[in-house]
């Protein structure tokens, strides 16, 4: 996914704000569910971030075209672990391992990852 900077994404000296690559991140997962018409919250089912390490490796700044990459790691039963990275012209500006659990917002409860989901993170294991 492509995203571009703009001045509210900048702090006072042009540079991208650090919570806004988790911003970025978290669009990029949501598109992926919008590619095949699907939605990252079905029925009361959804996704919530568990654990996330983060390296800010370079800066981006105020106009700059970055691009987010998605990976699945791995998959289990109730969580699926992806990397993100983030790049500006082909240059890693930033990465993310980010453990997300899958819950049903009624009990609040870890619950199996369902069949629709699923397919999201098998076109990316590809």
């Amino acid at each position: 996914m492509k995203v571009r900077v703009y001045y509210e994404d900048t702090d006072c000296g042009g540079i991208v704000y650090h919570s806004n690559y988790l911003k970025y991140c978290e669009r990029a997962r949501s598109e992926m569910f919008f590619k095949i018409n699907s939605s990252p919250f079905q029925n009361g089912i959804g996704f919530v971030v568990k654990n996330m390490n983060i390296d800010f490796l370079a800066t981006a700044k105020l106009g700059d075209l970055l691009e987010v990459k998605t990976q699945l790691l791995k998959i289990k039963n109730v969580s699926v672990e992806l990397k993100q990275t983030i790049y500006l012209e082909n240059t890693k500006i930033f990465e993310a391992q980010i453990l997300l659990a899958c819950i049903d917002s009624k009990t609040s409860k870890p619950t199996k990852i369902p069949q629709w989901a699923n397919e999201v993170f098998q076109i990316l294991g590809q």
